[in-house]
């Protein structure tokens, strides 16, 4: 603890982008950072920290505790612990909706369900981490065989008045059959409906297998698109959580069991 106050931090290595979060003993987010993760994952977790810290107004010397996660979390050097992505989503999802009984977190290489129980811990997750479909990279890789900016294909798809079905889930084959619909003249905007319609099932298909309880929380950059939550929420016929902190909700986690290990450490020392 520094002189002015517990300070704890978490680090999300995510395999496209990377998250800091800095918490005080209050639970309030005092710093956060975002950047592409990039091939130097020790470097990305260093530069994610420092940022964070940054916002802040603080420094490494002040924070009493650093949490790992995420696909890098091991990279994380700096850390005094890595946790799994799985147990601080769900701590995470529970802070930013108090809520949360499922949390769907769809990333650039990889998506997870998680149930989540009354006090955030984890009842049960599946995840899909064989295949690109139903993740970031899915999207990403229609946007670039489109020609269109990542970020603005979810408001083009959501001009659609029809949607095209995408009968094949393989990024490998989709190409082919997005560029079969451009030589037809189909309008993109349909295609990208029938895309975002395909990501929805392939979800929903995996929340089912761990049961769908309210409220239903969306995590992850592909969160960010208003055309994937739109799709979501038409697939599962209910409402989901979505904020700004969606993109941070795993570092939010790794610094809530951050601050918790602090506490714990000085309650220890206070005892002895």
């Amino acid at each position: 603890m520094s002189r002015n106050g517990l300070f704890a931090a978490g680090v999300d290595v995510g395999s496209t982008q990377t998250k800091g979060i800095i918490v005080d003993r209050q639970r309030r987010i005092l710093g956060r950072s975002l950047l592409d993760t990039g091939a130097n994952v020790t470097r990305a977790a260093e530069r994610g920290y420092e940022a964070a810290l940054g916002e802040a107004g603080l420094t490494p010397a002040d924070i009493a505790f650093v949490v790992g996660t995420g696909y890098g979390r091991y990279r994380v050097t700096f850390g005094n612990a890595q946790i799994s992505e799985i147990g601080c989503h769900a701590r995470g999802a529970k802070l930013v909706f108090p809520g949360t009984h499922t949390v769907l977190d769809i990333g650039g290489q990889d998506s997870k369900v998680i149930r989540v129980g009354d006090e955030g811990e984890v009842v049960d997750f599946s995840m899909n981490d064989k295949c690109a479909a139903g993740t970031g990279r899915f999207l990403a890789m229609a946007a670039d065989t489109m020609d269109l900016a990542l970020e603005n294909i979810g408001d083009i798809s959501l001009r659609s008045t029809t949607h095209l079905p995408i009968t094949t889930t393989c990024t490998v084959f989709v190409e082919s059959e997005i560029v079969a619909y451009l030589a037809r003249g189909r309008k993109p905007e349909d295609i990208l409906r029938g895309m975002h319609r395909a990501i929805a099932s392939r979800c929903t298909s995996l929340m089912h297998r761990v049961g769908v309880e309210e409220e239903v929380t969306f995590t992850g950059g592909v969160s960010l698109n208003i055309g994937m939550v739109k799709a979501l929420e038409e697939a599962l016929e209910m409402g989901v959580n979505v904020s700004p902190e969606s993109h941070y909700v795993g570092a939010i986690g790794a610094a809530l069991f951050a601050l918790e290990r602090a506490q714990a450490g000085m309650a220890a020392v206070r005892e002895g």
